[in-house]
């Protein structure tokens, strides 16, 4: 099977997702949302009056350390456990019963019956999902082929690798086209070649209109396919937003840039406003990586002085990784509580 790289397949889907989003101006609806959530277990808070909004159509990352309540807010969703006050609206309706086939979950314990072969099994928990024999014996070998393990069908889980079992769980969750997907560590055993082609999965599946629920600690899937995060920490929620801004906002007003031209007059032009971190120099090009100290210089204002003794050839804030936030947030957060 031919793969494309991700970077192709994150920017193709996200630049066509964008378009249709501008168009439809589904982004600014929720389809998820939930309202002062509390759960406890005896003395102990599990969730501490939390409130989402997930919005339709979007890769939404639950993100937390672990005990941070992400996997109990997981299962309120799935009905699995009630909350012990506030609620959640699901396409714009409480949550009940009828939602349960709209739903599609990859736990992140696995659960396969060893003894049992591939394809009998996930023909049994295909109709469990609604879908007639028929429906599902057609969907279960078009997925099968795609993912080219039409040759597990007859062979017994117990007989499959970790992974291999994960291929039949994800399948078995987006067969029914619920509306709502919620993975829960989907890429736990994956090589990276699998990894890959499960994100594009979910890319595409985004595209086709479902709405993803995405739990995971590797930060690096999610500044790659979420749109948007929520970030728990001891029961309450401490950080959520778009991706993109939330990166934007906690950016510590460092540049690289690559220069050519007489940076030493740049540089007099800046002093004392900025810190030199990084310079180096190949063939005339200058690569630069400074901090503004004085926040009252803009981006416009810093290319505009760039241009009076120089050309760019590149210029970029430096963002933080999501994993830098995570690491800074929760410090944060757990010292305030420590107050």
């Amino acid at each position: 099977m031919k793969l494309l790289s991700l970077s192709q397949a994150t920017l193709s889907t996200k630049l066509l997702n964008f378009s249709i989003f501008a168009q439809l101006n589904l982004m600014s609806m929720d389809f998820l949302i939930a309202n002062e959530v509390e759960k406890k277990y005896g003395s102990f808070v599990a969730l501490d009056k939390l409130n989402l909004n997930v919005p339709q159509n979007s890769i939404f990352g639950l993100l937390g350390p672990n005990g941070a309540g992400k996997t109990t807010f997981i299962r309120i969703v799935n009905q699995i456990t009630a909350p012990d006050s506030g609620g959640i609206l699901i396409d714009g309706k409480k949550l009940s019963q009828i939602h349960i086939n709209e739903i599609g979950y990859l736990p992140e314990e696995r659960g396969l019956y060893k003894k049992m072969k591939v394809g009998e099994q996930a023909l049994y928990l295909s109709r469990l999902k609604g879908l007639s024999r028929n429906d599902a014996y057609k969907q279960l070998k078009y997925w099968f082929e795609k993912f080219e393990i039409a040759a597990w069908w007859d062979k017994k889980v117990e007989e499959l690798s970790k992974g291999m079992q994960q291929k039949i769980q994800f399948i078995i969750t987006v067969l029914h086209k619920p509306k709502l997907l919620i993975f829960d560590e989907p890429f736990s055993g994956f090589d990276p070649i699998n990894t890959n082609q499960l994100k594009q999965e979910i890319l595409k599946l985004r595209y086709e209109g479902a709405t993803i629920l995405f739990s995971t600690h590797n930060m690096s899937s999610v500044e790659e396919i979420c749109d948007y995060i929520a970030l728990i920490n001891r029961a309450k929620k401490v950080l959520d937003g778009n991706i993109n801004e939330i990166r934007n906002r906690y950016a510590s007003g460092i540049y690289e840039f690559t220069y050519k031209g007489y940076f030493h007059k740049l540089a007099a032009t800046l002093t004392p406003s900025y810190e030199i971190l990084e310079t180096s120099e190949v063939d005339g090009i200058s690569n630069i990586k400074i901090r503004l100290l004085d926040k009252s210089i803009s981006e416009n204002e810093l290319i505009q002085r760039m241009l009076e003794y120089g050309s760019v050839q590149s210029f970029s804030l430096v963002k933080p990784s999501m994993n830098d936030i995570f690491i800074r947030v929760v410090g944060e957060s757990q010292k305030s509580d420590n107050i």
